[in-house]
């Protein structure tokens, strides 16, 4: 894994002291004057994010400091992999007693690196672990790289074809059950707005199904938006809205990657992983602005904006998923820019039919250092989504309450009595920041997965 050895192969290991500013003055006197002398020399005061290095007498290098602000900071040494000097690193007994299991984390995910396109800037620093720690951060560490992976990838090289190849992949390497749908085969098996959504590119639409586990375990449904790209539609996106639409397959690789982790821990759960794929292109067949499709779950639904495509591939899916009245639902998607507006780009909004299910999501996130906010599904807005001539519109004339109306959407459905949470995530860095380079992020994927493990682990 990129940044992380195992100590036993390790040849040699240089001791990281993590220190806090008060900390910092208590293990001075065990340094000895010419150090504290150098460290003073380099103004350092341990503040989060910076290093020392100390040198041996020989000029190597002895040790590293590395001021922290909280030991159980996931992102505590994140900015160190790619800024030390390469090498192998291990935690110091004699520093700041960090949370070794998350701080091998962090570290982890400040060593990434997208190079499908061009070569690593360098080789990341390696923290050096015991093998238990190592196995106990592995699966998450990869599903968080697989999202950032997944959404970096350009439209080109990742199409409707090749999004449902990464389903397949993970089936078969699960031994679980694969199937799809694809093209004019959806109109056949009743899925007519994913159809309709992706008809006008030149790649075919589809739905991807992953199912696995005994029928008797509870029924985990896992649902992601997987819209390739997104010019808008007819309702055509500026340019500076179109620059970066390669992301708007975040939710399917946050789906992706959290069905990976359930299926590498082996929950006691039956799963199902549903991933309409799709890109929303403008054709001479391209769906129409005042169109009504007839929904799989049987409502008409009045185009509004072509642009508001993410819940249309996500009602399909909705529906389907709701025919087999699962234990729980959980759908991911880069839905709507009124919930960065509200929340800016590092808090997905949260929704669910069931306060005790969000309330325990945004614990488990806490817990994992990955937050969510709930968002209200805020009844009197569905009259935004009123129409004149179908059951509902797939968007409100009203710039009021975006992120609510697309979840009030999206409920419409769920029966009330399936459990159903949803996450309308950014899947995106906008810059760099330790631990979290710019590009494709996963946000709220530990943070689910954690309350998924509380709730079949019981």
């Amino acid at each position: 894994m990129q940044g992380l050895i195992e100590i036993q192969r390790a040849a040699h290991t240089t001791p990281l002291t993590a220190v806090t500013k008060a900390s910092l003055r208590n293990i001075l006197p065990n340094l000895g004057k010419s150090m504290t002398q150098w460290i003073a020399a380099n103004d350092f005061r341990a503040e989060p994010g910076t290093f020392c290095l100390l040198p041996d007498a020989k000029g190597g290098l002895k040790r590293v400091l590395a001021g922290v602000a909280a030991a159980d900071d996931l992102y505590a040494l994140a900015g160190l992999p790619l800024r030390l000097p390469p090498g192998n690193y291990r935690l110091s007994e004699d520093g700041l007693a960090l949370d070794a299991k998350r701080a091998a984390l962090g570290w982890g995910l400040g060593a990434y690196q997208f190079t499908r396109y061009r070569k690593a800037a360098r080789a990341p620093a390696k923290l050096a672990l015991d093998t238990p720690t190592l196995r106990a951060i592995e699966a998450r560490l990869d599903a968080t790289r697989r999202v950032r992976d997944l959404v970096n990838t350009p439209t080109e090289e990742l199409g409707p074809a090749e999004l449902a190849a990464e389903v397949k992949s993970l089936a078969q390497a699960h031994a679980a059950t694969y199937r799809e749908w694809v093209g004019d085969d959806l109109l056949a098996h009743n899925f007519p707005t994913i159809h309709a959504v992706g008809r006008a590119s030149h790649r075919a639409p589809r739905l991807a199904e992953l199912t696995w586990g005994d029928a008797r375990h509870p029924h985990l449904v896992l649902i992601g938006k997987g819209v390739c790209f997104d010019t808008g539609g007819l309702d055509l996106k500026s340019a500076d809205g179109m620059r970066w639409m390669k992301k708007d397959m975040g939710g399917a690789a946050h789906a992706i990657a959290l069905a990976e982790l359930v299926l590498r821990a082996n929950l006691p759960v039956r799963l199902t992983l549903l991933i309409p794929a799709v890109e929303n292109s403008v054709a001479g067949n391209a769906y129409r602005p005042g169109e009504v499709i007839r929904t799989r779950g049987g409502v008409s639904v009045e185009i509004d904006n072509t642009d508001a495509e993410g819940r249309l591939v996500l009602c399909d899916a909705l529906a389907y998923a709701s025919d087999s009245k699962p234990d729980l639902i959980v759908d991911f998607a880069t839905l709507t820019g009124a919930a960065r507006v509200a929340l800016g780009p590092d808090l997905p909004a949260l929704f669910s039919n069931r306060e005790e299910l969000a309330h325990a999501t945004i614990a488990a996130g806490r817990k994992v250092q990955d937050p969510l906010w709930h968002m209200p599904l805020w009844a009197p807005y569905r009259a935004l989504l009123d129409s004149r001539i179908a059951d509902l519109a797939n968007a409100s004339v009203s710039k009021h309450a975006g992120a609510i109306t697309a979840a009030l959407y999206l409920e419409r459905f769920v029966p009330q009595a399936t459990p159903w949470m949803h996450l309308d995530t950014y899947a995106w860095n906008d810059a760099d920041k330790p631990g979290r380079p710019a590009g494709g992020e996963a946000l709220g994927l530990r943070a689910c997965f954690a309350m998924l493990t509380e709730r079949y682990r019981a």
